[in-house]
């Protein structure tokens, strides 16, 4: 059984729960770490924010595993919590800004390969058999991910 950063997480294998593996090192949390920011505790009361970096690593387990959002183990805070913080993240750019920080950095020390890039097929919405002259479903729209990802991808360099 392995422990994890997280406290009393223990490797566990049920299903989509299983123990997390963390996504991020130390030292890529603090190339990006101000890019998320922390809310303050409110001196009238109320529930203490949830972290951060749990919800980063939450939201990336959730995006690398394919799981559910209600499938999140509960080493991290809540679903809705990552689920709302990614929303908000999204619109607000944070996410391509991080991305873009990390590419460039990764370019300085001569570690990204542009010649070895690949995209992975399991996120394309694609659908068997389906006429190309048929009008989509307007209730599915482009999946959060895409368009900033292109955006990031075009702009890094």
């Amino acid at each position: 059984m392995l422990r994890s950063r997280f406290v009393g997480a223990v490797s566990a294998h049920t299903g989509s729960r299983m123990e997390p593996v963390c996504q991020l090192s130390d030292e890529q949390w603090q190339l990006i770490a101000d890019l998320f920011p922390q809310k303050e505790y409110s001196p009238t009361g109320g529930r203490p924010t949830a972290d951060a970096r749990a919800c980063v690593e939450g939201i990336l387990w959730v995006l690398t595993s394919g799981a559910r959002w209600r499938d999140l183990p509960p080493h991290f805070p809540s679903p809705s919590t990552c689920w709302r913080r990614h929303a908000a993240w999204s619109r607000a750019g944070i996410w391509q800004q991080a991305w873009a920080r990390l590419l460039r950095i990764l370019q300085r020390r001569g570690e990204l390969k542009l010649d070895e890039q690949m995209a992975d097929g399991t996120f394309s919405s694609a659908k068997k058999g389906v006429n190309a002259w048929v009008k989509l479903n307007g209730a599915k729209g482009p999946s959060s991910w895409y368009w900033p990802m292109v955006m990031v991808c075009r702009s890094a360099f």
